[in-house]
């Protein structure tokens, strides 16, 4: 049985004075207006501003868990203490540095944050608000998943219980270092390079002890010249194995294609 949700609908109102101890729970705000007022102890939960226009507004310790911002504009706005747990956003203009101060305090609600603002400047086609929305995002992930393996707080333990839980929160934790270490999971032109540059210096190694006199430095050198023709691929010796071969092609090819969308993500997000 459906029953009514109590939502109360505002269209075209104004905040023509300051607000504290308010509470606008569970209203829709259809193109509300507040220009340099100060909204202190206000409870927005669950609320939803839909092509709003807050301009220069002062918000502290204000209520937004469960908010919806669409079409929005809050150029000038400035948030203190304020709660944005489940929030979300499309295609909103609000400062970046809401990212700085407002983020919520458990690391999963604090990545669900930042994705959101991610794809909420994304839309909007700000690039550096995009990388720092990313940062925030793959900080709070890993703390996230290394507190699901490791931490004993009551939260985790129930959400990854027993021995079975832990391990594949432990997996998940490994695999995003990894590619953190790798390309900074898909963020690190420069980690994808340091990888690549020890690929082929493991490469040299090889190619020094295999067929060469490993106690001569020259050889190294040499050694290290022919690795990184043979992972190009402009080199492919005589008497290197083809299932070597093939599997350098390979990691060749994956470096590649991560390369490739590294620059991919980045042209779009301008």
């Amino acid at each position: 049985m459906l029953v009514s949700s109590g939502k109360t609908v505002t269209v075209d109102q104004k905040f023509d004075t300051d607000e504290t101890g308010s509470r606008y729970a569970n209203y829709v705000f259809l193109r509300l207006v507040a220009m340099r007022r100060r909204f202190e102890r206000i409870d927005f939960k669950y609320s939803i501003f839909d092509t709003c226009y807050l301009r220069d507004c002062e918000f502290d310790t204000c209520d937004f868990t469960g908010c919806r911002f669409v079409n929005t504009q809050l150029p000038g706005a400035k948030f203190s203490g304020c709660k944005f747990d489940y929030a979300t956003f499309e295609k909103t203009h609000v400062d970046p540095s809401i990212l700085d101060r407002e983020c919520p305090g458990h690391e999963n609600l604090k990545s669900r944050f930042a994705r959101t603002l991610r794809t909420n400047f994304q839309q909007l086609g700000d690039a550096s608000a995009v990388n720092k929305a990313m940062a925030v995002e793959l900080d709070a992930t890993e703390i996230h998943l290394k507190k699901a393996w490791h931490s004993n707080e009551s939260y985790y333990r129930s959400h990854y219980p027993g021995v079975w839980g832990r391990i594949k929160a432990f997996l998940a934790w490994v695999k995003f270092k990894a590619l953190d270490h790798v390309w900074g999971n898909g963020e690190s032109i420069a980690r994808l390079l340091i990888s690549v540059l020890i690929v082929v210096a493991i490469m040299a190694v090889f190619d020094a002890i295999s067929f060469r006199d490993p106690s001569r430095v020259d050889t190294y050198i040499t050694s290290f010249g022919r690795a990184l023709e043979v992972f190009i691929g402009t080199l492919s010796p005589a008497e290197y194995a083809l299932g070597y071969l093939t599997f350098v092609t390979s990691i060749r090819l994956i470096a590649v294609g991560f390369f490739l969308s590294i620059i991919i993500k980045k042209f779009n997000r301008r």
